[in-house]
Order: C-alpha cells, then structure tokens, then sequence
C-alpha cells in the first residue's frame, strides 16, 4: 500500500481510515510499536486502508518558556510527558511502512511541516485547532502533500474560508466533520453537517473525525449513511501502567467499530443502483391482485372495465392489476371468476403520448437530482428526429426560459440518448453543463464536457450531442427560432417541424395529444441510425 495518486483528480481519499497515535505511544517506541502492529492486524482482518497518525511539535520549543516552567494549560504536561526522539517516530515509520499502510502526520508549526516532508509522509492532517492558523496553513499547502482537514469548531463560513484557501492554492484535500470534544455527548455531534458539506462542497470526499464514546458504534453507522467516506479514530494499547483515555478505541474497540462501518456500507448499498432482489420480487408479488372475468368471456373480446375485477391474491401466470388497460384483446376465452391469462391478451401498443409523458417523469427526476429549479412558465420541446419510437435513443427535451434578443433554454438528454448533426444560419449558442457529462462533435471535432465546462457554438457550424449517463445544460443564445436548424441526414429534413417535434407550454400535461394530433405523423419512419 502507498501514497500514490491514483488518478488525475489526485489522491483517493475514498474509504480512508485514519488511525490516530496522537500522544498514546505514551513516549515509547516500543509501545508505539505495538499499537501499529494491532492496527495493522485490524485493518487486515476487515480488508480496510488505513493510514497511522502521529502528531508533531517541535518540542520543547513548541511551548512558550514561561509554560514550560510553570504549565497552567493542561495540554502542556502531556506534551512533554510523551515527548519522543525523532529517531524513535522515523522507527514507528518504518514500522508503519513494514505493514503497508498510509503514514499520515498533523503538525502543529512550521519546522514539523518541514520534518513531515523530509521524512517522507504520504498524507498531512490540518488539526480543527489549526484550521484557521493561517501562516501554518501556508506551509502546509506549499508542503505539496495531500490534506485531510478537520472542521471542528468553525462555523459555516469558517469551513467555506478554509475551502477556498487550499482550493487556491491548488492542494488535494480532504474535508472532516470533526467536533472536538473529548469525548463528545451524542447532542454535540451534529452529523447532519456531512450531508451539508457533501452538498457544499461537490468533488471532495467528507469524513468523519470521531471523538464519541469508543464503545458506542452508532455514529459511524450514521456518518456513513450520512455520506461520510473517511474515518478518523484514536487508537490505543491498554496495559496494566497506560489507562486509555476516555475518547480512544482499545482494540476490541476499533475491531467493533470497523465491523460497524462495514454494516452501515451494507445496508447504505450503492446509491446509483436500484437493485431489486428476486427475493423481494417474489415477496411483491406474493402480495399483488390479478385480473379476473366478471363473466364468461370469448376469444377476440376487446376488454373494458367492466369485463373484468381484480382481487387478492396473484396466480401463477396471471395478468397482473398493474398492466389493466382498456383496449386489451383476449386470445383465449376465459370463464367466470377465472383468471385472465398474461399470455393469452394483446395488449394496446404503447402509444406516442405515453412514451412521452414517461420521459416527463425521468426529466423531472434529472432535473430534480441535478437541483435545477424551474418556474410555471416555460415551453417545452421534445424532439424526435426518427419517430417517436425511437425517441429513448434519439431525441432531446429543451425547456425554453427566455426568448428575447436574448435566449435561455435547459436542455436534457436522457442516458443513452443523442441529439442528431444540424447547423443555425442566425444563431449563435453556448452549452454550459450543469449536471452529468456531455459529448460534443463540433466541426468533427469531438469534446467531452463535465459540469461547468462551457462550448459556445457559432452560426453554421456543424455540432451534434450525446450522452451515456444523462446530461443537464443550459444553452444561452441569441434568439432561437423555429426554423432555423439545418440537419444533415435528408431524412429528417423531409419532416416538417412539427413531425420531428412536439412543442407545448410548461410540460403539456393537457396538450400532448391534442399536438401528436395536429402533426400528422407519417406511419413509416425511417429507422434511426
């Protein structure tokens, strides 16, 4: 295991456990040394990546000469107590590294940045004390580690200042929830402030520094769900003269609270699946109605509401309630009270209005994940530019904001979905991505854009879209007008306007039909290439 970056975002904070020694080597490199060996094995047994932490201050210097004397801070004694060689961490290191773990270091002034540097950490912690010591902080990022920052005791607009300082800075950092009280009661724990700051503050990986009861595995259950993705915990080695304090996990401590992390990652699951169990299926369906015949019933009955009941429970083979229609065809006479069978109907093709209204609902879905708010009033565009049949694979939907001198429009495309080669004569347009990914051929030229990328595209330049996982953009442009988009494939330029569209205001809940009517689409469309 090593420091190595892993991809050119930089390090990968993802999954981290941080370990921290602080002051529980208690001076002693041999005790040190157990402690790591008894991590080490932990992180072993539950398959994790961890990282050791030490803490250095350039002691005794560190202290102010008059605390040294006469120490009235409480810190001051346990310092000094634990004060330990820079030989002996250089052999906890080796040691760190004889295990393949991380080697991780918070400095509390400048010269232990230097020596973190020099002795060739991989990782450097910012401590919730130091959070806002901004000439410390200067040193730490001209350190050219990677950072992981605690949080604890700044407020909302203390954590932005703390973000913006290390993005400008152009450091890979980390961000943690941290509450620095040792240990700290339940009420002060304010987890929520995770999912604040994964909102916040997009593209960082969020932890969780934990100081709580070390025999309580509730909150790194809750920090995980919460969207925590790095750990932080003391850690430390009971023997019959070192008493642990109260906020550091023993060993049997840290082995329950990994084997709670590893619940909380089963139960969360992936966020960007939604996986149906068969035994679920099965459970579902043990608890659904079926379609039954009000009354004998022949072959080739066109079935209305009438014809048919529906009642508990689901037989084998049945036609579910959920797929009911009126409009389905029976193939096999059925009698009384008899189930009608799934396989023995024609149901009604699915119709153009319905293929739409169910790209309104992943629209708004899209838009909704994409936290991108719409008023009432707006137009909306769903281009089909083979059919309507084939919209899920070529097609886009454009909510037109404004049309002025001026236009604004959002634009969706649906994964999988692409958008087909055309030109403007008169207007000129800018995509700017807000959510998800874009790919562009512009001129035959091909651009990938991720969010806040913008692409201005002149009059008469040839440009066609596409997306594998969806995309959410605006497009910012001159005026856009109705007849000015030239395609490249003949097929669709033999279509009127309104056969490759189908334009209504807001999401045409009323109007759907109504303009699918009026557009006179053809019965044959040509398949879309």
């Amino acid at each position: 295991m090593t420091g190595e970056r892993t991809d050119a975002r930089g390090f990968d904070f993802e999954d981290l456990f941080v370990l921290d020694l602080a002051n529980n080597h208690q001076g002693s490199v041999e005790h040190g040394r157990a402690i790591i060996d008894r991590c080490a094995a932990a992180a072993r047994e539950h398959g994790i990546r961890a990282a050791i932490k030490f803490q250095f201050r350039d002691l005794p210097d560190f202290v102010h000469v008059d605390e040294q004397r006469d120490p009235s801070n409480k810190h001051v004694p346990r310092f000094l107590s634990t004060l330990m060689p820079w030989e002996g961490f250089a052999e906890l290191l080796d040691a760190i590294r004889s295990h393949g773990m991380l080697a991780m270091c918070t400095p509390f002034d400048e010269s232990s940045v230097d020596r973190i540097v020099d002795m060739g950490f991989d990782l450097i912690k910012v401590a919730s004390a130091s959070a806002t010591d901004w000439p410390l902080l200067e040193r730490v990022a001209a350190s050219g580690l990677p950072v992981v920052a605690s949080t604890g005791g700044l407020t909302r607009s203390g954590a932005d200042d703390l973000v913006s300082f290390l993005q400008h800075r152009g450091c890979d950092f980390a961000l943690m929830h941290c509450v620095s009280i040792y240990p700290a009661p339940d009420e002060t724990c304010q987890l929520s402030n995770i999912g604040e700051f994964r909102t916040r503050y997009p593209g960082l990986t969020i932890g969780w520094s934990t100081h709580e009861d070390p025999s309580d595995t509730v909150p790194v259950v809750v920090a995980y769900a919460q969207g925590a993705r790095m750990f932080e915990r003391h850690v430390g080695l009971p023997t019959d003269e070192v008493t642990l304090n109260a906020y550091s996990s023993a060993p049997d401590q840290l082995d329950a609270w990994l084997a709670a992390w590893h619940k909380a990652r089963t139960l969360v699951g992936d966020p960007s699946t939604r996986f149906i169990p068969d035994a679920e299926r099965v459970a579902i369906d043990e608890l659904r109605r079926g379609v039954f015949a009000r009354r004998d019933l022949e072959a080739g009955t066109l079935l209305a509401s009438d014809d048919v009941y529906f009642a508990f429970p689901l037989r084998d083979a049945q036609l579910p309630s959920g797929r009911w229609r009126d409009g389905i065809r029976l193939e096999t006479a059925v009698t009384a009270d008899a189930p009608v069978p799934a396989a023995g109907v024609t149901e009604p093709d699915r119709t153009y209005e319905q293929i739409l209204k169910d790209a309104v609902h992943d629209v708004k879905a899209m838009l909704a994940h994409a936290h991108v708010p719409l008023s009432a009033d707006f137009q909306t565009e769903y281009s089909h530019h083979y059919g309507i049949e084939h919209f899920r694979r070529v097609g886009t939907v454009l909510m037109t904001i404004i049309n002025r001198a001026y236009a604004k429009k959002i634009l969706v495309q649906l994964p999988g979905q692409r958008h087909p080669a055309h030109f403007h004569k008169l207007k000129e347009e800018s995509f700017h991505v807000l959510w998800g990914e874009l790919d562009v051929v512009l001129d035959g030229r091909e651009r990938h854009l991720l969010p806040g990328d913008v692409l201005t595209v002149l009059p008469g330049v040839w440009h066609e879209f596409s997306s594998d996982t969806g995309c959410v953009f605006e497009e910012l442009s001159t005026t856009a007008l109705s007849d000015d988009s030239f395609y490249r494939d003949p097929e669709i330029v033999k279509l009127t306007s309104a056969q490759r569209k189908t334009v209504v205001d807001h999401w045409g809940r009323f109007q759907i039909t109504e303009q699918l009517l009026r557009a006179e689409l053809p019965d044959e469309r040509p398949d879309a290439p």
